[in-house]
């Protein structure tokens, strides 16, 4: 299961930004890449001892959390490296290949539990290199570890001198961070209308939302979607701050010259870039998460950037065998933790991008409407890419 998402700005002692006598920091520490990362496993893999072994042999846990670290690492039930390959691991490779997660980490756990075998690691990682393989992950990093002991989490372990690669924390703090969302064609969903006291006292109104992609500039002229309206951006905003541009994913407000009446789910693009696509039928993977299965006819809410709506699901193209990686076109009858591809309409068309070209704007969540759960998590694709991809 995934257990939780991290941000690595969190730097090891050596590395850690130097607080200047005046209270602030050096501006080193505000021009640092983020590093999103998250940990998947089966039960009791030792997700939760791994993230509090990187905090605590790190230094980067506050002293009265510090025996509840130890506690909490001698309670936990370890999982036999032995296991190896299962098909929840196979589950959360095809997951992250869905993603298109650039950089895939395998930490081989409970080496201490086969004696730090290296023909135990070396075979994990040969069936796991083929796998990779097929699900055309594009970077895989292997390391021997024991969260219990701390073995290559943060400091070498001089139980695997057959390894010769870096610890955990070392990849982690060094792994290259590329950030392209800034390349991508502008995206600015409008997530909230400001217009105080309806424009009675102030002719002040502005667009609030989170760049999904690209940069916005003051100057630069929008086309507001689904109105498609011309209008010029008058000033950028980030609190009480003026700005002359805003990139992803920067929080900030938009004011437009002219007289244009905009609503939350509306979509800002630049003139003469790429647009995104504006259908009713969109096809995607979806992840299930719900214990009701998932039925062609069902009807759900869906959430897309700002925007929300009804959508029924038209049909079931297939399910995923994550076991064997085969699409199944007999059995469509999607369980919890499945993956499939479906064909769904909704009520109100979508401003969307393939996942491949924009992971917000090509993402989207199903909401049960009887009981608000979120019942699946979806990467909007067209047919054209998924026969393509289908491995």
């Amino acid at each position: 299961m995934l257990k939780q998402i991290y941000t690595s700005d969190y730097k090891s002692p050596l590395s850690s930004p130097v607080l200047e006598e005046d209270g602030g920091t050096l501006s080193g520490y505000l021009d640092m890449e983020l590093l999103l990362f998250s940990t998947a496993g089966s039960v009791d893999d030792g997700k939760s001892t791994l993230i509090g072994r990187l905090l605590y042999d790190g230094k980067s846990i506050f002293e009265d959390h510090t025996q509840s670290v130890k506690d909490a690492s001698s309670a936990i039930v370890l999982i036999d490296a032995r296991i190896g390959i299962v098909e929840q691991t196979k589950r959360h490779a095809y997951i992250a290949s869905l993603l298109q997660i650039p950089n895939v980490i395998l930490a081989i756990n409970k080496m201490d539990l086969v004696n730090f075998s290296e023909e135990v690691y070396n075979s994990i990682k040969s069936e796991f290199e083929k796998i990779a393989v097929i699900l055309k992950l594009k970077k895989i990093y292997f390391i021997p570890i024991s969260a219990k002991y701390g073995d290559n989490v943060v400091d070498a372990s001089t139980n695997t001198p057959w390894y010769n690669g870096v610890t955990l924390l070392h990849l982690l703090e060094t792994i290259p961070v590329h950030n392209t969302d800034h390349d991508l064609p502008a995206r600015f969903p409008v997530q909230y209308v400001i217009n105080p006291d309806n424009g009675k006292h102030s002719d002040y109104k502005s667009y609030a939302g989170q760049v999904a992609g690209g940069v916005f500039r003051v100057g630069d002229t929008i086309l507001a979607l689904p109105l498609n309206r011309l209008a010029t951006i008058k000033a950028i905003d980030e609190g009480p701050v003026h700005l002359n541009k805003a990139f992803t994913p920067q929080s900030v407000t938009i004011r437009l010259e002219g007289n244009i009446e905009l609503s939350q789910g509306d979509l800002l693009v630049k003139l003469n870039e790429k647009y995104p696509k504006f259908s009713s039928l969109i096809s995607l993977h979806v992840c299930w998460f719900n214990i009701r299965p998932l039925t062609a006819g069902a009807k759900y809410i869906v959430r897309h950037t700002t925007n929300e709506t009804l959508a029924s699901i038209e049909y079931i193209r297939y399910k995923v065998n994550t076991n064997t990686f085969e699409n199944s076109r007999d059995d469509k009858t999607v369980n919890i933790n499945d993956i499939a591809f479906i064909t769904m309409k909704t009520q109100k068309p979508l401003k969307y991008d393939d996942y491949n070209e924009n992971r917000t704007t090509g993402s989207l969540i199903l909401i049960d409407e009887n009981t608000f759960e979120t019942v699946g998590a979806g990467m909007i694709v067209t047919d054209q890419e998924v026969y393509s991809y289908n491995i």
